[in-house]
């Protein structure tokens, strides 16, 4: 008998249901996070600065349906826009799969368990705050790879 791969390592990005998209996302929340860019160099530096709707707990959205009429400049990731974000994650699994890496064996849709991002310490779990409460994000800006 025949082992079936998974809808991930068999079906291009733009091929998914819209389910099987959503369930893409192992909820880290690191695309969530304020970035700042330089001016003169155009590069991107990241914060500690979670968006207001983003539950730093879970790392998913308090209101993922609605969340561009709270934050109209959230950013609806398909499989189109993709080339043009430069911003995810490296361990994203959108970015993953469409630089034709897998999935890491801590994500969610490998282990089962939506807790596994957190364990494996690649969510913003315990280390951002609110931009509801963050003031300046110059004074919030970290050394990491999110």
């Amino acid at each position: 008998m025949t082992e079936q791969r998974p809808f991930w390592e068999t079906k291009r990005l733009d091929q998914m249901s819209r389910a099987e998209w959503e369930s893409l996302c192992d909820g880290c929340g690191k695309c969530c996070l304020h970035k700042l860019e330089d001016e003169e160099t155009g590069e991107l530096m990241a914060t500690n600065v979670a968006c207001r709707l983003l539950d730093r707990r879970t790392g998913l959205c308090k209101d993922y349906k609605h969340r561009r009429t709270f934050v109209p400049e959230c950013v609806r990731l398909t499989p189109k826009v993709l080339a043009e974000i430069d911003w995810l994650p490296s361990t994203c699994a959108y970015r993953l799969l469409d630089e034709g890496k897998p999935l890491p064996d801590w994500h969610p849709l490998k282990t089962g368990d939506p807790d596994s991002v957190h364990r494996a310490g690649v969510s913003v779990r315990g280390w951002t705050v609110s931009e509801d409460d963050a003031g300046d994000l110059e004074h919030h800006l970290v050394d990491r790879d999110i």
